[in-house]
């Protein structure tokens, strides 16, 4: 289904198309996604109105079922890696509002989080997380008192 919403972002960034005329190569700007098949930028050029998965979460948004509008596209050097790395980049015009947890779900979220504080040895509700490594609680794995 296509959005009535006037479309917001302008896919060329204006101080990347003044390098391309002078015959600076960008690797990764390819505006029109013609060689990656997404509008592609790259790392801190993206032109506004386009936001990460973490950008949206930041602003309490979600993408809303959007298809990504764009990437961000770099390399990641490394002692045993030379991989493309790629964000991809939703419209903030078509990003919906978090959802909330209901009440029931707020319930079972506590209910579980109290269960990884219960120590299965003493049962006794602890202030910290029981470790998985230690399966019981720290005075018990210690051989303190039951």
């Amino acid at each position: 289904m296509q959005s009535t919403r006037p479309h917001t972002w302008d896919p060329c960034v204006p101080a990347l198309e003044t390098a391309r005329t002078r015959g600076i190569f960008t690797e990764f700007y390819d505006p029109h996604g013609r060689r990656f098949g997404l509008p592609t930028y790259p790392y801190h050029r993206a032109p506004g109105g386009l936001y990460t998965f973490r950008q949206l979460r930041d602003k309490n948004l979600r993408p809303g079922g959007q298809q990504p509008a764009a990437q961000i596209m770099w390399r990641r050097k490394g002692k045993r890696t030379n991989k493309r790395r790629v964000a991809y980049l939703y419209r903030i015009d078509l990003a919906l509002p978090k959802r909330t947890a209901t009440p029931a779900q707020m319930t079972a979220i506590a209910k579980a989080l109290a269960a990884r504080r219960t120590c299965p040895t003493c049962r006794a509700e602890k202030d910290y997380y029981i470790a998985l490594s230690l399966g019981e609680c720290n005075d018990c794995a210690a051989g303190g008192s039951r």
